[in-house]
């Protein structure tokens, strides 16, 4: 049996004295998009800042490749290829786009492929490259969020996780912005989406995980999860 890319394993964090999350576990597998839903204040972006390094892990293991990761820093979980990309995308604002695509690529050794590989983002995100010298803080909420993916592919991670992929944008650019990631999960890479509009994340994930009150409720197919009466009711607007 192969093993999984990640395993997360009785996971439990928080801020100071409260503790957000309880007992997480879950695993995402290589080549696979996995869509992290729940209510607002279920720990959807705690969990994704804990396994970037940012916040602790109180007790319980995260597991990369096999190496355990649990408790290592921002630096070093981004070295062995976890990249996130957080709500409110972080852009450097004064700066070009070009500048902020190379900011993902500086703890590459591989120099001489980086300029193939922007190149590459500028034909994945076509408006990147009309906007290349424009500074990122004057692009629109949604050119921004291209930015701010594309900087994380431009780092080579093996496992994109991604907060809020469509918070705040029009729906024709949600559109692009699937099918973006669609062509680099072709290309091999793991997607771990948090996502506020639960019919787009299962559209885009061929699994989910339902987190209530920093606890996992259910974990399946995404087909299935979209015909649970219980998904249908609290995320779904389905009575």
């Amino acid at each position: 049996m192969v093993d999984p890319l990640l395993s997360v394993k009785n996971l439990m964090s928080g801020y100071g004295d409260i503790q957000i999350l309880w007992g997480v576990d879950f695993h995402i597998n290589e080549g696979e998009a996995v869509c992290l839903v729940g209510a607002n204040g279920a720990g959807k972006s705690t969990l994704l800042r804990t396994l970037s390094g940012l916040l602790r892990v109180r007790s319980g293991q995260i597991a990369f490749m096999g190496q355990d990761l649990t408790n290592r820093s921002p630096r070093q979980v981004l070295s062995h290829g976890i990249v996130h990309v957080p709500e409110g995308r972080r852009l450097f604002g004064p700066m070009s786009v070009l500048d902020n695509l190379l900011t993902g690529a500086y703890l590459r050794t591989d120099r001489a492929n980086i300029r193939h590989d922007l190149e590459r983002m500028l034909d994945l995100f076509p408006i990147l490259a009309e906007r290349r010298h424009q500074a990122a803080g004057t692009l629109s909420g949604g050119e921004q969020q291209m930015c701010a993916i594309a900087r994380g592919i431009m780092s080579k991670p093996k496992l994109l996780m991604i907060d809020e992929l469509s918070l705040g944008l029009a729906p024709k650019m949600v559109d692009h912005l699937g099918e973006a990631l669609q062509k680099v999960k072709r290309e091999g890479l793991s997607l771990l989406l948090v996502e506020q509009d639960v019919a787009t994340a299962f559209e885009l994930t061929g699994r989910g995980i339902v987190l209530d009150s920093g606890r996992v409720s259910l974990i399946g197919p995404t087909e299935e999860l979209s015909i649970n009466p219980m998904v249908q009711q609290a995320y779904m607007g389905i009575a």
